[in-house]
């Protein structure tokens, strides 16, 4: 904030990873950031009491599709959902997200990661609701922020053409004229974002010191992950190969995931 008040690129150094979205949001609400911290915790905890609400609907509804197609066999009725699902469940994940540690220290350092899970919630909703508009745009805004969302983009899609189309054939115009209007629709909002950023800094240097800095691991200081630890530990010039061994890790559950969102709708 400072940096900014001197008319400094907060990137100039090499301190400073968050995106110039935010850089400028809490520069007008510096003085509120406690409530807006915990007011952004609040919206996520609800969001999140929502989307799985609604997808708790969506499979009751095809829990009694299958009960009168006799598809369930007798034994496995006891596994089957019962209504009171339907209230306690959502309760549940919201309670249990607001009563996480890790959510309550996040909130109370202030980090940035709360607007991350408010935006991802606001994702999963739009996407559970059959949204393929929001969908796209908030899936963007959480790329733009973590880079690592973008690996939700294949489950998010199938699940959308499960909706859209029943059943989903590949063969068939709709379905790419669908995949290819979500895709354009996030790389899209993906592009406006950037640039948007562009123009507020005139300057490119964001990108390096976020997207590099998460790509490459530069920063070994301890914290809570895996990564300073396992990269301090090894000899220097193994390092690339390691990075990108794990960085390649983190997408290749984005095939397994897609399978079973196929599968389990």
């Amino acid at each position: 904030m400072a940096l900014l008040d001197l008319g400094v690129s907060p990137y100039s150094g090499d301190v400073f990873h968050e995106t110039p979205l935010i850089v400028y949001l809490f520069h007008f609400l510096v003085d509120y950031a406690e409530i807006v911290f915990m007011i952004t915790d609040a919206l996520t905890a609800v969001t999140l009491y929502l989307a799985v609400q609604e997808y708790n609907k969506l499979m009751f509804k095809k829990q009694k599709l299958l009960l009168e197609l006799k598809k369930y066999p007798q034994e496995g009725h006891e596994l089957l959902r019962v209504p009171t699902e339907m209230y306690y469940v959502p309760l549940k994940v919201s309670l249990f997200y607001l009563l996480n540690p890790y959510t309550v220290l996040s909130c109370v350092a202030k980090s940035t990661c709360v607007i991350n899970n408010a935006v991802i919630a606001l994702f999963i909703l739009a996407t559970v609701k059959g949204s393929p508009l929001l969908s796209a745009v908030f899936l963007s805004l959480a790329t733009y922020q973590s880079l690592y969302p973008v690996t939700l983009l294949p489950p998010a899609l199938l699940y959308l053409l499960q909706k859209e189309f029943v059943p989903v054939k590949m063969k068939s115009t709709g379905f790419w004229l669908f995949s290819c209007q979500y895709c354009s629709i996030y790389l899209g909002s993906l592009c406006v974002l950037v640039c948007h950023s562009f123009f507020l800094l005139n300057s490119w240097d964001f990108i390096p010191s976020i997207y590099g800095f998460i790509l490459s691991v530069p920063d070994l200081t301890p914290n809570i992950g895996l990564f300073w630890y396992f990269f301090a530990e090894i000899f220097e010039h193994f390092s690339l190969f390691f990075v990108c061994i794990f960085q390649i890790n983190v997408f290749f559950y984005t095939l397994p995931l897609t399978i079973n969102t196929f599968k389990c709708y």
